[in-house]
């Protein structure tokens, strides 16, 4: 009778224990599961992907008056920013001179072709004798353009019980801009599928074909 109930006690520890390590394996496999369907787990090996896009062009010139500092070899400083230049034109310390700067900028494009610009600073580039060739340079870099682009679409807002109209263009190098719009544009924009506007085309300097354009109005 007492090996009967030691052999009942033997089984019941055995059934206890199967229990428990079965428990055990149902937690692991619905941790692991959990841990699956959850895409921020460190299980998880797959990359998040991003749809911006960012292209660098050019963004802006001016024309600088300047002054010639120290000479170093074929090269001069240029004054207030004392930034190196080749001096070409044999220019002596002191001499007044005009310079070109030139901008460009990062423009990052989200995937609902929202952009975000970056200007640089600016930056000389090249030196003149006189302010009319200067001035000539620039204007064949920075060309006023009359042109038809496409109108994506008009739309209003109302914050305040103020109503704001705004119209969307598609620009020639395919980004998006906003531009707030009278009651009388809006109407006339309300069914068109283009705009007449006005924009201006920057030049890359050392690549003339590489060019960005800006809205600078509208055409009529």
């Amino acid at each position: 009778m007492v090996k009967s109930k030691a052999i009942n006690k033997s089984s019941t520890r055995l059934v206890k224990a199967r229990i428990g390590a079965l428990c055990m394996m149902l937690l692991t496999v619905l941790l692991l599961s959990a841990c699956s369907s959850n895409q921020g787990s460190v299980f998880d090996s797959g990359t998040a992907e991003t749809s911006d896009s960012v292209a660098r062009v050019p963004w802006d010139y001016r024309v600088v008056e300047s002054t010639v500092g120290d000479l170093i070899g074929s090269d001069m400083t240029v004054l207030p920013d004392n930034e190196l230049l080749p001096n070409d034109e044999n220019y002596a310390t002191g001499d007044k001179i005009w310079t070109l700067q030139f901008m460009d900028a990062e423009l990052i494009t989200d995937a609902d072709q929202r952009n975000e610009v970056r200007l640089s600073s600016w930056t000389t580039i090249k030196s003149y004798p006189d302010e009319k060739t200067a001035v000539e340079d620039l204007t064949n870099l920075k060309v006023s353009v009359t042109t038809d682009v496409d109108l994506v679409g008009v739309y209003k807002t109302k914050y305040n019980e103020k109503t704001r109209n705004f119209a969307v263009l598609e620009l020639p190098s395919g980004n998006r801009i906003k531009q707030p719009i009278d009651d009388e544009r809006y109407a006339a924009l309300e069914k068109e599928k283009t705009a007449s506007v006005v924009l201006e085309e920057v030049h890359d300097f050392a690549d003339y074909d590489s060019a960005y354009a800006k809205f600078r109005g509208w055409a009529k």
